[in-house]
């Protein structure tokens, strides 16, 4: 059981391995389909397979989703190649950029940076908690100059998203 004060407790995206799913199909697909329509046009060769496969890594790269997790005054997000963590307790900045494909640019006082997507907060309320209540603490201690009436905009957001599915979960709309 977690205990409130426990700093190595965290919580993870509940649907990065439907992600990761996702990009393993598409990719999979995508370079059997290469090979195979190669193979039957009589043109496949060796180093033409290799390309086949190199394009299919590459493109399961490009679509293999960020692993975000959160705990006790951290945030953490995991692409392919590096980990990018900031304290959600010590945050200066949060801003939001795009429309159609919004993401999230947290800074934090040691110098961090993060960029994360927003449907990830509103698909996983444990997420959204733990960034919530950090970024709360770093109003409280005067360090966010930045982002205060973005993550109130960005919960009232979420709480509304939340209600609605609670309500068709429950078959009351």
């Amino acid at each position: 059981m977690r205990r409130p004060d426990d700093r190595w407790a965290r919580t993870g995206d509940r649907h990065w391995r439907g992600g990761v799913r996702l990009a393993t199909g598409c990719a999979t697909l995508f370079g059997a389909t290469a090979l195979l329509v190669d193979w039957d046009a009589g043109s496949l060769s060796p180093l033409r397979a290799l390309l086949w496969l190199g394009m299919t890594a590459a493109l399961f790269t490009v679509l293999f989703p960020a692993r975000v997790t959160a705990g006790a005054g951290w945030l953490a997000v995991r692409g392919p190649w590096r980990r990018r963590m900031v304290r959600t307790d010590a945050l200066t900045a949060v801003r939001r950029y795009g429309d159609v494909s919004a993401h999230l640019v947290l800074r934090d006082a040691y110098g961090n940076r993060l960029e994360l997507d927003p449907r990830v907060l509103a698909s996983n309320p444990l997420i959204w908690h733990e960034l919530d209540t950090g970024a709360r603490r770093s109003v409280e201690r005067g360090t966010l100059l930045q982002g205060a009436d973005l993550m109130d905009r960005l919960g009232h957001s979420i709480d509304e998203e939340t209600v609605r599915a609670v309500l068709k979960a429950s078959g009351l709309s």
